[in-house]
Order: C-alpha cells, then sequence, then structure tokens
C-alpha cells in the first residue's frame, strides 16, 4: 500500500485504463452495429430494386409482342388443361387471339393445340370469341393438333375452319363427365359418424361423406346431359356437312388422328409447317400466345409472403429493418 498522497496509485491507473479499454469496446460495438444495420438496410433494398426490375421486365416481356407487318402465318397455343388458372385460360388465349387478328400481316390465324380437355365454360368463351373475331377480321383459323384434341380442346377446335392432325394425334371425347368419390362405407367400417347440418335440403348434394341421395344424382345426370347437347351442337355447327355422325361420335369415344379424318372430326394430315406452308401459303410463323410470365406469377403468389419471410429472418438474427 502506498501512504505517500503524491505518488500516484498503482491500482487506480489500472481501473482507469480498464475503464477505458471497456468504454472503447461498447464504442466500437455501437460503430459495427450501425454499420451492420447499414448494409443490411442497404443490401435489402438492393434486393427488392432487383426483385422489381426482374418483375418488370418479365412483364414486359411477357406480355409484349411485336407488331409484325409482312406476311406470316399467326399462332396460338393451347396446352395443358383449359381452365380459369391455367395457361390455357380464356383470358390469356382471348387476349393472345386479339393480337392475332389485328396483326394486318397475319395472313390467318392457327390454334397449336395439345390439350386433353378442361372447363366447358373456359372453351365456350374462346370458341365463341374466335367466331366472333373471324368474323370481325375476314380471316381463316386453322387447328393444328399436335398429340391431344380431347373434350374442351376439341370444343375449341371445332371453331376452326379446318383442323390438321397427325395420324396419331388422340382427337374426341365430346362427352362430359363430373367425377367424385364416396367414403359412406369406409365410415360405417371406423365407426365415423357424419355430422352434417345445412340450410337448404340440397346444399350437401354430393357430400362425400352422406349416402347418395337418388334425386340429387337424376338432377346432376340431366344437367350434364344439358351440357354435352351444348357440345354437340357446337360440333355440329363447326364441322357442318363434313361430319360423318354415327353411334358413337358423341360418346365420349377417343379416336387416331386418321380416324378422325375418316370420322369428319378433322380435315386433313398436317403439322403446323406444312399448314403455314401449303394451307396459308405464308411460311414465316409468328407466336402470338400470351404466356403466364414468371414474374408476374411470383408478385401475385409469393410477394407478401416473401417480404414477411425477410422480416422475420431478419428479426430472428437480431437485425432490425429501419
Amino acid at each position: 500500500m502506498n501512504d505517500d498522497p503524491l505518488q500516484p496509485s498503482t491500482s487506480s491507473g489500472t481501473d482507469r485504463g480498464w475503464e477505458r479499454a471497456t468504454i472503447e469496446k461498447l464504442v466500437f460495438a455501437t460503430i459495427r452495429e450501425q454499420q451492420a444495420a447499414r448494409r443490411w438496410k442497404m443490401f435489402t433494398r438492393l434486393l427488392w430494386l432487383a426483385v422489381f426490375g426482374a418483375i418488370a421486365w418479365f412483364i414486359y416481356t411477357g406480355n409484349t409482342t411485336a407488331t409484325v407487318s409482312t406476311p406470316h402465318t399467326a399462332v396460338v397455343d393451347i396446352k395443358g388443361e383449359i381452365a380459369s388458372d391455367a395457361e390455357a385460360s380464356a383470358e390469356n388465349v382471348v387476349v393472345s387471339l386479339k393480337s392475332a387478328f389485328e396483326d394486318e400481316g397475319a395472313q390467318a390465324v392457327v390454334l397449336l393445340i395439345n390439350s386433353p380437355g378442361g372447363s366447358p365454360v373456359q372453351a365456350g368463351i374462346i370458341n365463341d370469341e374466335i367466331t366472333r373475331l373471324k368474323a370481325l377480321h375476314n380471316k381463316k383459323v386453322y387447328a393444328v393438333v399436335e398429340e391431344t384434341c380431347a373434350s374442351a380442346a376439341y370444343y375449341i377446335a371445332a371453331a376452326a375452319d379446318d383442323i390438321y392432325v397427325d395420324k396419331a394425334s388422340l382427337v374426341g371425347s365430346i362427352g362430359v363427365l363430373m367425377d367424385g368419390f364416396g367414403f359412406t362405407g369406409l365410415m360405417e367400417k371406423l365407426g365415423i359418424e357424419r355430422r352434417l347440418m345445412t340450410a337448404g335440403a340440397n346444399k350437401a348434394m354430393l357430400d362425400p361423406f352422406s349416402p347418395q341421395d337418388e334425386a340429387q344424382r337424376a338432377y346432376i345426370q340431366t344437367m350434364l346431359g344439358e351440357i354435352h347437347t351444348q357440345f354437340i351442337e357446337v360440333v355440329k355447327k363447326g364441322r357442318g356437312t363434313r361430319l360423318k355422325e354415327n353411334g358413337d361420335t358423341f360418346s365420349g369415344l377417343v379416336w387416331n388422328g386418321q380416324q378422325a379424318v375418316n370420322l369428319g372430326l378433322a380435315d386433313g394430315l398436317g403439322n403446323l409447317d406444312y399448314v403455314a406452308r401449303e394451307i396459308v401459303k405464308a411460311e414465316e410463323i409468328v407466336d402470338y400466345t400470351q404466356r403466364e410470365n414468371v414474374g408476374l406469377r411470383l408478385a401475385k403468389r409469393f410477394g407478401a409472403s416473401v417480404g414477411e419471410g425477410m422480416f422475420l429472418a431478419a428479426r430472428a438474427a437480431g437485425v432490425s429493418l429501419k
């Protein structure tokens, strides 16, 4: 112990050194935290800028079709399921058709079809629009079938002036179906009781956990029959005297391409290039298909969840988004 008051205390100097070191560490830690926060803020801004830039690019490239003035064959794809939330929706196909018909260079419009069918409502909208646009612009429409043109897809093809197929294409299935399951027997075996309360005698119609009601089944069958009749009328109107109708024509059967030609469901064998070159007489092909772009889909379906995910990730890492 130092009794001289003029002599500096060693322990006091040590304490002050420790305090200074601690303060410096705290200051530097605070600076580093602020720098990290600024870097993270900059990173998130750049990331969102890149995301929105990509979305804008996809929207622009996905929805812009250059006007072509030279003579050509316009093509609109109808591929996959025909449904309101699919690429082959009435919304997408109709926009594509309008672009194709409005281009003065388009000598004719080809529907390039490869679809097993889908919604009769969506197909009906497309069929009506093809009929309207043909009359408005006085242009021919040809359907070219790749692998399959069945059910609702053939509903659309029937609006074409001529239908061309490959000899092995699958064509037809002129019918309507509604399917489901019944689990009442299984529920009895498992000892499960169905407790269903409704307001309206037919509100639970087609409920898979309840026994099928004969009156409701008959009602559904009648409704399907009416839709089938609408389908038949569209085919007869489109094919006219070329259709060689027999007992199986509207039974829901599917035929290969050569059989379809023999039955009058198609007009000849030929692919897209053949139709453009030999039928339309405009060998250049321009695709007008309105395709679902990735950026717009991501923006619609995942935009909110991506933002929430980034927030939760940053929060878990102890970083605040300011």
